[in-house]
């Protein structure tokens, strides 16, 4: 691998196309760098746009135990269509048990802290695992996605790792017309008016007039739409997941000890 990007560099590629931008982070890291997707339309553009310049692109999804069928069925059109298995990434069995242990299978339901931890220990957690394996992640944010993913950048250095958003400058109708023209597979929950989809009891369709996140956890008033793998929970909210993760680590510690 080349030396890794200097200032100028990093803003000539802030103004890269998508395509320019994949084909860069596939020559630059090769199989270091992979895309991450829950097979929504941008996800899938950006996997089309790599298996067009590399059909050994590495692609993976975080496999929450809690996905609607539908997205387990694009995982299977993604390998017929492109020839690529797709990475299945599943939390912590034991944390999972100990924290549905703790507060029941839907806890996400009662209060903001507590659905952030679900996220935390079926998202967070394991992703924050997977990349440890890699240099690189490819992501499908968009700035007009909703108001926490305005300043999204391109590209940009996270802990040690590259993170790319090459459809941080698209807007909605590009990505439409990219999928139309290239007769990309398309997630079916579309087709009943989801325009966001994440797990199954946590995503509904959207109503008309409604922003795109809208259908995610809504029955959440004026909080982040945002599971906590882009943007981090703040103030009150974080130190409560804090308090709460650590209480699922520690029953984990503990049911592990009984013989």
């Amino acid at each position: 691998m080349s030396a890794l990007p200097g200032v100028a560099e990093l803003a000539r590629l802030e103004q890269a196309s998508a395509p320019a931008l994949i084909e860069w982070a596939l020559t630059e890291f090769g199989n270091s760098v992979a895309i991450a997707t829950a097979f929504q339309a941008e996800g899938m553009v950006t996997v089309d746009i790599a298996a067009r310049i590399s059909r050994s692109v590495r692609v993976f999804t975080l496999d929450t135990g809690r996905l609607p069928e539908e997205t387990y069925r694009m995982m299977e059109s993604v390998r017929e269509r492109y020839g690529i298995t797709v990475e299945s990434v599943a939390p912590d069995t034991s944390e999972v048990e100990a924290m549905v242990g703790l507060h029941g299978p839907n806890l996400f339901y009662r209060e903001p802290a507590l659905r952030n931890l679900c996220c935390e220990v079926r998202k967070v957690r394991p992703l924050e695992r997977k990349l440890r394996e890699l240099k690189a992640w490819m992501t499908g944010l968009r700035r007009g996605q909703n108001g926490a993913r305005a300043d999204v950048r391109k590209i940009e250095e996270l802990e040690g790792k590259w993170k790319l958003s090459p459809l941080a400058d698209w807007t909605a109708s590009d990505v439409r017309n990219y999928i139309r023209e290239h007769e990309v597979p398309v997630h079916p929950l579309y087709s009943v008016g989801y325009r966001s989809i994440g797990c199954a009891p946590c995503t509904r369709a959207v109503e008309t007039g409604e922003g795109e996140r809208a259908g995610r956890w809504w029955w959440e008033l004026d909080t982040s739409k945002e599971c906590g793998i882009h943007f981090s929970p703040e103030g009150k909210a974080e130190r409560k997941l804090d308090v709460l993760l650590n209480e699922v680590l520690e029953a984990r510690r503990a049911w592990r000890k009984i013989p």
